[in-house]
């Protein structure tokens, strides 16, 4: 289930011939895409907002994918989950609530969210997760691939493209 993150930028759906309000410069999920509701409750299974742990084998931090968007001083987010290893899952939230943390080199990982729009699939992606001053999520930098993510993470997308998402977000084919 996605939700998402709206400005002040109406905009006319080309799907429906509406004018909605407010252009959302961002979505995100709850939960990992390996997470369902049977687990919840289960020995070694936790999801939180910004941790989940899947069996005591599976560890995930929630983070922020940025896509500049070019013609707009506003950026695109995507709120996505990063598998760790166990051992920098850890340490990343050993020092979640420590100033230090920004010194920390990033954390490889991979993306474990799904996300719409996008083909082949973002699961699996690799990434860098670089942590950010306390009280902020942190960033992932998918590895420079070309994947159309990856490309949209190097590049910067349009307002255009901001519409096309909430587009096909809003009006999803059946």
């Amino acid at each position: 289930m996605l939700w998402s993150v709206s400005s002040d930028f109406g905009f006319l759906c080309s799907c429906c011939g509406e004018e909605h309000d407010g252009l959302p410069f961002g979505y995100g999920v709850l939960a990992p895409a390996y997470w369902n509701d049977d687990l919840e409750g289960g020995r070694g299974n936790s999801l939180d907002g910004e941790r989940c742990v899947i069996g005591e084998e599976r560890f995930f931090l929630r983070a922020r994918l940025i896509l500049p968007v070019v013609d707009s001083e506003n950026d695109f987010e995507w709120a996505v989950w990063i598998s760790l290893s166990q051992s920098n899952f850890t340490h990343a939230t050993q020092l979640w609530t420590s100033p230090e943390r920004v010194h920390e080199p990033p954390y490889f990982g991979w993306l474990s969210t799904e996300l719409p729009t996008y083909e082949p699939t973002t699961l699996n992606l690799k990434t860098l997760m670089h942590s950010q001053p306390v009280g902020v999520r942190p960033t992932v930098e998918l590895e420079p691939t070309d994947h159309p993510l990856a490309v949209e993470q190097r590049s910067g997308i349009t307002l255009a493209r901001v519409q096309a998402i909430a587009e096909q977000l809003q009006h999803p084919r059946r």
